[in-house]
């Protein structure tokens, strides 16, 4: 679809920031059909891209932008007054901003974090890479998914989200991470869809859910003994879901909702050799597009 241009902002629209300051817009242009906004942030993150880019896509552009966010600082707590942002993305009719690329100047860290939008070859979907060719995002091992778009809710998002969502096309093999038994199935249909509840076997004795999968396959029981890496089923869009997803949320024995960030160990992927060349000359398109504006007070590039 064809990027579209933002209306012209609207300076003080939105709901007011915490002391009444408002955000200041540094820029806010539209080239080759994708909007370039540069904001310094004074108060809440929504309020400032509210008056940047306008009412009707700030509130999602934000939501969108937190999500690269998250993996360089925490949010909302991490966020200082005099941090900026240059966001360069498009609006498209029917879904959420998309997002090409992320500068974020942080108080927090004193660096200036960037992150772009790029699809290696032989890759299903486009992934954020860091300027060094590593992803933006931390993969778990023995994750339930071997591959997905991207993480679209994280425990440390602000959004009290109790799981990981990761965004992959119904139908994506969905594995156990530990060998369990099968506690749960098919609770709370309304709003779980088709579920899946995991005792670990041994261990910590977790319980993994997961949550908006495609239809169970009949073979699966409550019962059943599951070896690690054992596909339980494929992921869907079934229950309170807005798009295809895997919902997947691991607990103590004592209920208590568990980072699986924290749980699993995490590592990075870097882009092979043969992509650097074309992620190099994106990386140079994109800072293009970003133009020359310069923010007050930011750091040096990482």
């Amino acid at each position: 679809m064809a990027p579209t241009a933002l209306p012209a902002p609207t300076p003080g629209g939105g709901l007011a920031p915490a002391g009444g300051v408002p955000p200041t817009v540094l820029q806010a242009t539209a080239p080759t059909g994708m909007s370039h906004v540069t904001v310094r942030i004074e108060g809440p993150l929504e309020t400032a891209l509210v008056a940047a880019a306008g009412a009707s896509v700030g509130p999602a552009l934000a939501q969108v932008v937190t999500r690269t966010l998250v993996w360089w600082v925490d949010v909302p707590g991490d966020l200082r007054r005099g941090d900026s942002l240059d966001i360069l993305y498009e609006t498209r009719a029917t879904e959420e901003p998309l997002v090409h690329a992320v500068r974020f100047s942080s108080g927090k860290t004193g660096q200036t974090h960037r992150a772009y939008r790029f699809q290696a070859s032989g890759d299903k979907a486009p992934r954020y890479y860091q300027p060094g060719g590593e992803e933006l995002e931390l993969r778990l091992e023995g994750s339930p998914l071997d591959d997905y778009e991207q993480v679209t809710s994280l425990l440390r998002d602000g959004r009290k989200h109790k799981g990981v969502d990761f965004k992959t096309a119904v139908g994506t093999p969905v594995k156990a991470p530990f060998t369990g038994i099968v506690k749960r199935k098919n609770w709370s249909f309304r709003f779980n869809g088709n579920c899946v509840e995991l005792e670990e076997v041994g261990g910590k004795h977790r319980r993994a859910l997961f949550l908006h999968m495609d239809e169970l396959p009949r073979s699966l029981k409550v019962g059943d003994r599951i070896a690690a890496g054992t596909v339980v089923g494929r992921s869907g869009n079934s229950g309170r879901s807005f798009a295809p997803h895997l919902h997947y949320q691991l607990e103590a024995q004592n209920d208590r909702v568990l980072d699986p960030y924290e749980s699993h160990r995490t590592y990075r992927r870097s882009l092979a050799t043969a992509q650097r060349a074309s992620f190099e000359a994106e990386m140079r398109r994109q800072d293009a597009l970003f133009g020359t504006t310069v923010v007050a007070g930011a750091g040096a590039g990482h």
